[in-house]
């Protein structure tokens, strides 16, 4: 089983930054891929960033050059600073760790999320 815990959620203005914070804990595949996703009120959950064990990564268009995702593997934990925010940007953000199993099949994890409002 492996623990996700987020933080750095907060209020902020339109064009201000946020610093979002994954640590983990627990059994982490050598392989694995981390990353964050986000849910707005009526609307479904969406990709933000992914980085992989490897540093792959990949953003969902919306927050290309905005949005930065990285890791500390001595640490286990994952983060996104997030620059130049939009009201757009507000919603719950989730970390996600998808554990590569030794046949192709992945497990996933979630945080229970934190919240990001971006007023304007």
């Amino acid at each position: 089983q492996v623990l996700l815990v987020e933080s750095g959620g907060g209020l902020v203005q339109a064009g201000g930054s946020l610093r979002l914070s994954c640590a983990a804990s627990g059994s982490i595949a050598s392989i694995n891929v981390m990353g964050w996703y986000r849910q707005a009120p009526g609307k479904q959950r969406e990709l933000v960033a992914v980085i992989s064990s490897g540093g792959s990564t990949n953003y969902v268009d919306s927050v290309k050059g905005r949005f930065t995702i990285s890791r500390d593997n001595a640490k286990n934990t994952v983060y996104l600073q997030m620059n130049g925010l939009k009201p757009e940007d507000t919603a719950v953000y989730y970390c996600n760790l998808n554990n590569v199993g030794q046949f192709g099949v992945g497990t996933n994890y979630w945080g229970k999320g934190t919240l990001v409002t971006v007023s304007s």
